[in-house]
């Protein structure tokens, strides 16, 4: 990045150490953390609101829409997680390219299953070989956060469903006493209310699927897990700047990282806990009110 560190050899102590952080491939590691916050601002409200659905589903009045939302939180959560981010990822991205080839390639006559070969048109690969490198990468990055919404989306179901079944029945009959429709209380007296019965499950998912990040490496993201293997590594043409094995300072460097955003994550989830326990016929709200 610098100008004197055109030769590496040239350099030693902290000149050496100063140009081996700023080289172009660490400055893709630094950007890594980038896609990891990306990857939690992104997936966190589309997970939410996946189990939102699903959760509203699973309590529906029609058997069939039951039955899907008790099937789809009942199979994510029964299923290793790392089986639905590999297959998430692949399923979609074969449903994609099978959907384009039936509308682009009419005249296609080989069948699209031979063998273990996925086979498609060139017009319907997504994204088209000729697209730029970062047109891939977004489409890597999307089909990841796909996987990690219908996975975390399953768990926030189930919670969600739990924290709806937790506010107090008298409160909706008392809405419909006040010839309130079933819709309206719904949204006016149940959701509003039943946030303060999910947080505590919501806070335990957030901080698993900050956990969980790291997977983007399984699935071909280059994150910061497969950026701190790579630049640590002894043996690596990621750089010029040859050095023993140091991944377990990066390692390092991630565990500091992932401990502090956790703990800040804690102290915003306890005092959004405790605004929304204001006012509440909770033990929390109870004792904000002995306090006051």
């Amino acid at each position: 990045m610098f100008t004197s560190c055109t030769d590496p050899s040239t350099l030693d102590g902290l000149n050496w150490l100063a140009c081996y952080l700023t080289t172009g491939k660490h400055v893709l590691f630094y950007k890594s953390f980038f896609v990891v916050l990306t990857l939690l601002a992104v997936t966190a409200p589309l997970a939410l609101g996946v189990g939102f659905l699903g959760a509203v589903v699973s309590r529906s009045k029609h058997a069939p829409l039951r039955w899907i939302g008790t099937l789809y939180t009942s199979m994510v959560r029964g299923v290793p997680d790392i089986v639905f981010f590999l297959f998430v990822p692949l399923a979609m991205d074969q449903g994609f390219e099978w959907v384009r080839h039936k509308t682009l390639c009419r005249d296609w006559s080989e069948p699209i299953r031979q063998g273990n070969d996925f086979l498609v048109c060139s017009a319907a690969k997504l994204p088209l070989g000729s697209a730029p490198q970062s047109v891939h990468e977004i489409y890597g990055f999307a089909l990841a956060v796909l996987a990690f919404a219908v996975v975390f989306g399953a768990f926030a179901a189930n919670v969600l469903a739990g924290a709806m079944k937790a506010v107090p029945r008298a409160q909706m009959e008392t809405a419909e006493a006040y010839g309130m429709s079933p819709r309206q209380s719904f949204w006016r007296i149940m959701v509003p209310q039943m946030w303060i019965y999910a947080l505590p499950g919501l806070s335990n998912l957030w901080m698993v699927l900050i956990k969980a990040t790291p997977l983007l490496f399984l699935l071909g993201v280059e994150d910061i897990v497969y950026w701190a293997r790579e630049l640590g590594g002894a043996k690596t043409s990621h750089f010029t700047y040859p050095h023993p094995d140091w991944r377990l300072w990066y390692f390092l460097g991630l565990l500091v990282f992932y401990l502090g955003f956790t703990k800040l994550s804690e102290i915003v989830l306890a005092r959004i806990t405790t605004r929304l326990s204001r006012g509440q016929a909770t033990m929390a709200g109870e004792q904000m009110r002995k306090d006051t």
